[in-house]
């Protein structure tokens, strides 16, 4: 895959993130202004449970993206894609349907409804994925893009209207969120009807690709979504021990948060295939190269908490609270991007998925102890979400160490200084005024841009910035 290329399924990637953070500032700084606390609150519980439906493909998609991203998409043998897509479908439905009649006769109040709309989300959200990994496998990315504007725009465009409308019921904000699912797929839909129905393998043959599928891709799922509920465990342990509106808020914190991710995101959808299809011998430069991009850029993002701030503080007042946890939650973003941008594609590149899935267990389990303690022997919020940063942080040092090691480069000395970084960040955004701890982290980027004053030329300069 060329260089030129890869930038121009970046900049395609990118301007769909742009899309994707339009509507994502809509969905986490518009809405909770117009919305009640508690039905915000309810959304939020939605839309923390309907993020793990994607586990229920069982890493039959993760499989297909392993084992068939170095082909083009005519190059594919469609009738055994369209067997997968059934055997999916068919999963999905089964699961869907009992997943209803479950959260019917089992749960009550607002929660039937929340589980109801999780249970539909099996379906729209895999098939959803089946669609976007075709593109991303076949690196038809500008296709991709097109999918996931309409999925986004659609989902943006529902909300503002239920908002002109005042509408203020957090199930039908869960509907558009479904239906922009829909809609994604109806668009991806013409660009991939060959993958869907019509003439399959025989159905011996296709169970015989479902589990080979399932077998390649089994540990990257797990290693994924566990990587996930890193951030999901605490969520979670927050909804369990605390009362609604605290959940309410402290998922506001990750929402924001999240959205300096978008960007890291959008390259970490291209990278893959194209470390996939790139000669080995350059894959370690290519480490260096966006490694050493990356940091300086989101270390100089922080700087934008506080103004960011005053912003907030005013335009929400009633998520105060949310605005200080932001601060504490906010380095996660540095460690996050390094295992979503290098680490996890670098395992998979080098098909090290066991290494990758046996870091990300480990972590999980870690994270459920810690978090435990912190919420109930503890019972201190802020102790929580001090050590969530810690556990990321740690995650994703030993995940580098062992990318490391595979290509055999050493930056060791980064990891100590970025940490330091990382906790004199939180203690500015804790301890220190607003306009002091703007002053006192300006001036410790000042020092960060010094020391690695070079690794910041090399990047100014691939970003096409001129003096």
């Amino acid at each position: 895959m060329s260089n030129i290329s890869l930038k121009r399924n970046v900049i395609i990637s990118i301007f769909v993130q742009i899309v994707s953070i339009m509507v994502s500032f809509i969905l986490n700084l518009i809405v909770p202004k117009f919305i009640p606390e508690l039905q915000y609150s309810y959304w939020q519980t939605y839309m923390l449970y309907v993020g793990y439906v994607g586990i229920l493909h069982f890493g039959l998609l993760d499989g297909l993206v392993l084992r068939y991203s170095q082909f083009d998409y005519d190059q594919l043998d469609k009738s055994r894609f369209r067997s997968q897509f059934q055997i999916l479908l068919t999963i999905n439905s089964i699961l869907s349907l009992t997943s209803i009649l479950v959260s019917i006769f089992f749960f009550g109040g607002s929660y039937k409804q929340i589980f109801v709309f999780v249970a539909f989300g099996i379906v729209t959200k895999n098939v959803f994925t089946y669609t976007s990994y075709s593109f991303q496998i076949t690196n038809r990315i500008s296709k991709y893009a097109i999918m996931i504007i309409s999925q986004k725009l659609f989902y943006g465009v529902f909300t503002v209207l239920l908002l002109l409308f005042r509408v203020k019921l957090f199930y039908l904000y869960c509907i558009a969120d479904l239906c922009g699912d829909v809609f994604g797929i109806t668009v991806g839909f013409f660009f991939n009807k060959e993958l869907y129905f019509g003439k399959t393998i025989p159905f011996r043959d296709a169970l015989k690709e479902f589990k080979t599928n399932i077998s390649s891709g089994i540990l990257l799922l797990i290693a994924n979504w566990s990587s996930m509920l890193l951030i999901g465990s605490a969520k979670m342990i927050v909804q369990w021990h605390w009362d609604e509106l605290t959940f309410g808020k402290v998922s506001f914190a990750f929402s924001v948060s999240s959205l300096f991710l978008t960007f890291v995101t959008a390259i970490s959808v291209v990278l893959f295939p194209a470390l996939k299809r790139m000669d080995k011998d350059r894959l370690p430069q290519m480490y260096l190269s966006i490694r050493n991009t990356i940091s300086p850029i989101l270390f100089f993002a922080m700087l934008f908490y506080f103004p960011g701030y005053a912003l907030l503080d005013k335009w929400l007042p009633k998520y105060h609270n949310s605005v200080v946890y932001l601060g504490i939650l906010l380095p996660i973003i540095i460690y996050t991007s390094k295992v979503s941008l290098l680490t996890n594609n670098y395992l998979k590149a080098y098909r090290e998925e066991k290494k990758m899935f046996l870091i990300n267990v480990i972590f999980v389990l870690i994270a459920f102890i810690v978090f435990g303690v912190s919420a109930y022997i503890i019972d201190n919020l802020t102790i929580l979400l001090i050590a969530i940063v810690i556990v990321i942080m740690l995650r994703s040092i030993v995940s580098e160490i062992l990318v490391m090691k595979i290509i055999s480069i050493k930056m060791y000395n980064d990891f100590i200084i970025e940490a330091i970084m990382t906790i004199l960040f939180i203690m500015c955004a804790k301890y220190l005024s607003l306009l002091t701890g703007f002053i006192v982290y300006s001036a410790l980027m000042l020092l960060y841009s010094f020391l690695y004053r070079k690794s910041i030329k090399n990047c100014i300069s691939k970003l096409g910035i001129r003096r």
